[in-house]
């Protein structure tokens, strides 16, 4: 189990990694926020997750391209990542201004799936993709295995390795042949703490309502209103 952030050769892009706009803005200096390296991370582990998902369970599970795809979207969603974050012990480091940690920012799942990327990108551009590897390799391959070879009785992935837009997706088209449609507002309160609404209709009716600290995990949250409503979880 890692517990710890991996060492930089350059401290000072750590230091940005970790380093919200909130405090930049407070503070008033010439550095640069994480958001940058927030890019360049979500883009290294995007690579990095979906190669380690080819390599180890295409073959041996037989595994399809949509299935590979719905495995990686659960291991790398804001609530798995914010895991991690707590696991290397991001929150008490994370560079933060007085209102986003007065607001709880230190504990904000998504600031800290936000500065978990932006770590990864950091050590990327600190050192190689050869060094981030097996660094991403030891943090998701565990979970991997569990969803794809589940330690249960029913030996079932959770979710059925589909995520509940997938499902709800799935029984539009089987019962409408219509795509669900999703509407998201541009979000409440604070920059570092904003609040997503979303809602989600078939054919113009509503049938489900949900929130998130992003407008995907508002619309999951609606998803799985919808399914809710409908009897199918």
């Amino acid at each position: 189990m890692i517990d710890k952030i991996p060492e930089f050769k350059n401290p000072e892009l750590l230091k940005q990694a970790l380093t919200h706009r909130s405090y930049l803005n407070e503070n008033y200096n010439d550095e640069e926020d994480n958001e940058s390296l927030e890019f360049i991370g979500d883009a290294v582990l995007g690579f990095l997750v979906g190669e380690l998902l080819y390599r180890r369970y295409k073959e041996d599970h037989n595994l399809k391209p949509k299935e590979l795809t719905r495995i990686r979207s659960l291991l790398v969603d804001e609530k798995q990542l914010s895991k991690f974050a707590v696991q290397l012990g991001i929150g008490e480091k994370m560079l933060l201004g007085k209102g986003a940690e007065k607001d709880g920012g230190r504990k904000n799942p998504a600031l800290l799936s936000d500065t978990f990327e932006a770590i990864i990108g950091a050590y990327f551009l600190d050192s190689s993709l050869t060094k981030v590897r097996p660094f991403v390799k030891r943090l998701f391959q565990p979970l991997a295995d569990d969803i794809v070879c589940p330690n249960s009785e029913d030996n079932s992935a959770p979710n059925d390795l589909v995520d509940t837009k997938g499902k709800f997706q799935q029984w539009a088209l089987a019962k409408f042949r219509e795509n669900p449609k999703y509407q998201s507002n541009n979000g409440d309160g604070p920059d570092h703490a904003k609040t997503f609404t979303a809602e989600v209709r078939v054919k113009g009716k509503l049938y489900g309502v949900g929130t998130g600290h992003r407008k995907q995990e508002a619309e999951k949250s609606a998803a799985e209103k919808a399914l809710k409503k409908i009897g199918l979880i």
